[in-house]
């Protein structure tokens, strides 16, 4: 029998509530993940609670400040910010929500391959990781996004692969840390196969690290489709996005602030959110995020 048996159900349950604990018993895990909840909950419900349409456009309000009637003022074209300020979540949780599991899936499987199987094959492509990894990333994602579209349909794939790369590295660099293990070699003299092996040996025991890569790559990829949606390549107008009204508000930010304040600060405090709660999930699953990776 080897040392990483799969556990039950009843196991992982227990595992994920003692795991949970741990995190909301550190200031910084409470905080950051009752940000997160929160932003989560607001996109669900927004669309219920806000005030106003978001594409209701009124000449007459134009650029006003924030009163009673409008917390938040309102934008350029008299729309009503705190309504696109609540909305404007959406479509940045459900696009990175899809690509960030997809890219630690796909990433993770390839680093725990590229680990598993070492020699010269480890060497050269992880030297092609490293290519990928020293082009400036906005380049690499504006070939793909200007060549195919902006929809939903290409920001996910595209946002997935990139970020699945840097995963690779991480994923790679924790299974050099089991693959010598005397439950690996034992797996390997019963002759089980490399899928085999991943799957009941390697990844239960890269599980962790993989977790807590994802909470970061959320948040970068937060950062990135609303760094797109400013320079026109994330959602189209009237869509309420926090990068794409930072965009439109940033010409009347000298008289008109709160325009960018709005989404600045809900994008700013998902960010700080998912950040804090990734610290304190790697504190719990005792995961050192400074580690460096292997060359």
């Amino acid at each position: 029998m080897s040392v990483a048996s799969v556990p039950n159900e009843n196991t992982r349950l227990a595992r994920f509530l003692s795991v949970l604990r741990d995190v909301m018993a550190r200031p910084s895990g409470a905080v950051g993940l009752t940000l997160v909840m929160a932003h989560l909950l607001l996109a669900i419900i927004s669309p219920l609670i806000v005030p106003y349409d978001y594409k209701a456009m009124n000449s007459a309000m134009m650029l006003t400040g924030p009163e009673a009637a409008h917390w938040l003022g309102t934008d350029h074209l008299g729309r009503d910010i705190f309504t696109r300020v609540l909305l404007g979540g959406r479509e940045a949780l459900l696009v990175t929500g899809i690509a960030t599991p997809i890219a630690v899936t796909w990433g993770g499987f390839v680093g725990i391959f590229f680990g598993l199987v070492g020699g010269r094959i480890d060497e050269v492509m992880m030297r092609v990781v490293d290519a990928f990894l020293s082009l400036p990333w906005i380049l690499k994602m504006l070939v793909l996004i200007v060549t195919f579209g902006t929809g939903i349909e290409v920001l996910i794939p595209t946002l997935a692969f990139f970020y699945g790369i840097p995963v690779i590295r991480i994923a790679r660099a924790a299974t050099h840390d089991v693959v010598a293990r005397d439950f690996v070699s034992a797996a390997r003299a019963r002759g089980h196969r490399r899928i085999t092996i991943i799957r009941r040996e390697l990844l239960p025991n890269v599980l962790d690290t993989l977790m807590v890569e994802g909470a970061m790559r959320w948040s970068w990829m937060l950062l990135a489709f609303s760094s797109l949606s400013f320079l026109g390549f994330g959602v189209s107008p009237p869509t309420p996005d926090w990068g794409l009204m930072i965009a439109d508000a940033r010409g009347f930010m000298s008289f008109a602030p709160w325009g960018v304040l709005g989404p600045v600060i809900a994008l700013s405090s998902l960010i700080i959110g998912i950040n804090l709660t990734a610290d304190a999930l790697a504190k719990a699953l005792g995961i050192d995020r400074a580690q460096k990776a292997p060359v």
